[in-house]
C-alpha cells in the first residue's frame, strides 16, 4: 500500500472514506498528481517514485496553519 498527501485549497471538498481518482502530470524531471476534478494536488515525485495506481480512498483530512491536506491510500 502507498499513502500520499495532497494539498486542498478549501475545506469540505473531500471527506474520509471518499473514493477518488487521480490524474498524472509530467514535468521535465518529476511527476505530480491531481485528485479529479482538480480538488487537490500532490507535491512533485521523481521518476523512480512514479505511482502505478490511479484510484484510492481518502483516509484523513487535516487542517492546520498551512491549509488543508488530504491523505489518500492506494493499493499498490
Amino acid at each position: 500500500m502507498r499513502e500520499m498527501e495532497f494539498k486542498m485549497e478549501r475545506s469540505g471538498l473531500l471527506k474520509e472514506g471518499d473514493h477518488v481518482t487521480v490524474t498524472e502530470g509530467v514535468l521535465p524531471s518529476n511527476y505530480y498528481y491531481t485528485i479529479d476534478p482538480s480538488l487537490a494536488m500532490s507535491g512533485n515525485f521523481p521518476f523512480r517514485e512514479r505511482m502505478l495506481e490511479r484510484e484510492g480512498v481518502v483516509t484523513e483530512v487535516i487542517e492546520n496553519a498551512r491549509g488543508f491536506y488530504v491523505k489518500v491510500r492506494f493499493g499498490e
